[in-house]
This record gives C-alpha cells, structure tokens and sequence, in this order.
C-alpha cells in the first residue's frame, strides 16, 4: 500500500493564513499597547501629534466644500428617492397598501435624513461663492422639510409630502450642476438612517 498525500485545498490554506494574519496582528498591537517606557510615550506623542490634513489655499477649501456638499446632497438625494419617491410612485403610502405601515416609518425616518444632509449641504455650499450663491436661495423650500417626515410616519398626505422632497431635492442638485457640484443620488445604509 502506497501512501499517497492530499493536497491542501486552497480555502483551508486560506483560512489558516487568516487566521495567522489575525494572531500577528493582535500580538503587536498588544505589545504596542502594553510597551512602556520612553518608546511608547514617543509612539503616543507622534499618533496625538500627527495633524490632520486642513485645506490651506482658497482652492482647496472650495474644492473641500464642493465635495462635501456633493456628498450630504448625494445622501439626502438617494435616501428621498429609495423610501419616499419611490414608494410614493408605487402607490405603498395609500391605505390597504401591503406593508404600508412599515414603509412609512421608513420613510419618515429617510426625510429627517434627508432634512439633516440637506441642512449639512448648505452648510458646505458656503466654503464656496458660486456654490453658496446657487444654494441660497433653496434654504426657504429645505426648512419646509422640516415637519414632512412627521406627516410622512403617520401617513398623512405622504403623497403630497414625496412630491415636496423630489422638488427640493431636484432644485438642489439643479443648483449643485449650475455651481459645478453635480450631485449623484447616493442611496444611504439604513443603519445610517436610524443613527446606528
């Protein structure tokens, strides 16, 4: 009888490599985190000192508030559209709707987030002239949104409630392309939603 050897199937090897990968790193962050001595506290002084990277030049800080503000508009764009125009063009906010009640918990939850990036958005649109010059003049129709996500968790003229956001939403990203800040629907977690 000849014995013949297996071949180690490559998941296994891979599992074991993770695996290796895992206790190396645990056993150098526990000894970075239990060293003492004068080398730990440079280790800690270096890590509180590092600074974190600022724009300087005027450039910079409009490119820096361009992409926030394409980022929170993004946000509150594809949240409005994923759990409320959505739903609303489907027809899930009218009565006898199959799961109704959930979608529009979710929908109230997605436009206070919508409210809140929107609200962020703006905010970001002043680091930048053109930007904040195209933006004001939405900041009446973004504090309308205010109590909509109320009115949308209990179901009262959600229908009417979508129809504002898509408005808002659109003018905001009409505004973003005119200043040279296109925003993309960017549709969030729903553990983003909920604050988790």
């Amino acid at each position: 009888m000849s014995s013949t050897t297996r071949p180690v199937p490559i998941s296994r090897l891979k599992h074991l490599l993770l695996a290796l990968t895992l206790c190396c790193a645990l056993v150098v962050g526990g000894t970075a985190c239990g060293a003492s001595g004068k080398g730990a506290s440079d280790v800690k002084a270096a890590a509180v000192a590092a600074p974190t990277p600022k724009p300087t030049t005027t450039a910079e800080k409009q490119k820096f508030a361009k992409t926030r503000f394409v980022a929170n508009a993004g946000l509150a764009a594809g949240a409005t559209y994923q759990w409320i125009v959505k739903p609303a063009r489907d027809g899930k906010f009218k009565k006898g709707a199959k799961g109704r009640k959930f979608t529009l918990i979710k929908a109230g939850l997605a436009g206070a987030f919508a409210y809140n990036r929107l609200k962020a958005a703006v905010k970001n649109a002043k680091g930048d002239p053109l930007l904040s010059k195209a933006v004001a003049p939405l900041a009446a129709g973004i504090e309308s949104l205010k109590d909509l996500p109320a009115k949308l968790r209990k179901g009262k003229g959600a229908d009417d409630a979508a129809g504002v956001f898509d408005d808002v939403i659109n003018s905001v990203k009409d505004a973003g392309k005119d200043a040279g800040a296109p925003v993309k629907d960017k549709v969030p977690k729903m553990s983003q939603l909920t604050g988790d």
